[in-house]
């Protein structure tokens, strides 16, 4: 009896485990990327979106959506007190991807963001570490800001948008 009892409820586990389902919503929106100029910092910023649409299964190298992007790292100097014993520098890193329709030559979105970070250098430029705090910082930008595009894909309406003349020669400018 007890036997029996058991295969009952092994039975009953094994029709409600088949029932269930956990599949994710799949899209079938995918990207594809453009040129990405900018010598070291445009190389990193393809690896990374590259790496990501990958991994999100979101790159199809002959889809009409095309990603065209551009990155500018910019950097101040701030004197903190009067002593100057603590000279900081600010990196600034701005990211602007256009999600264009191939199809119908218009933007679907728009993406323009700014992160920035601030470290203390050395006073000589003999040192490495300045260098080397500029290029970490450039990085954890650059990555920082291609997780907040590639989380805000989720949000997307893929209707493109009315651009002007003054638009589309921007956008060729930027795409030589």
């Amino acid at each position: 009896m007890f036997k029996i009892k058991l295969l009952i409820l092994l039975l009953a586990s094994i029709f409600f485990i088949s029932c269930t389902k956990n599949e994710e919503p799949s899209t079938n929106i995918k990207y594809s990327m453009g040129y990405i100029g900018g010598e070291f910092d445009g190389l990193l910023l393809k690896n990374l979106l590259y790496n990501n649409l990958i991994s999100f299964d979101l790159y199809d190298q002959k889809s009409k959506l095309e990603i065209k992007s551009s990155i500018n790292h910019t950097s101040d100097l701030y004197i903190t007190n009067i002593d100057n014993t603590s000279d900081r520098a600010n990196i600034e890193t701005r990211l602007v991807i256009d999600i264009v329709d191939k199809t119908y030559d218009c933007i679907i979105k728009t993406f323009d963001k700014n992160i920035s970070q601030f470290y203390i250098f050395a006073d000589s430029s003999n040192y490495i570490s300045n260098n080397k705090a500029v290029d970490k910082i450039k990085k954890e930008n650059t990555e920082a800001l291609v997780k907040n595009f590639i989380n805000s894909l989720n949000n997307t309406s893929y209707k493109c948008k009315k651009i002007d003349t003054l638009q589309r020669k921007l956008l060729l400018i930027r795409d030589e």
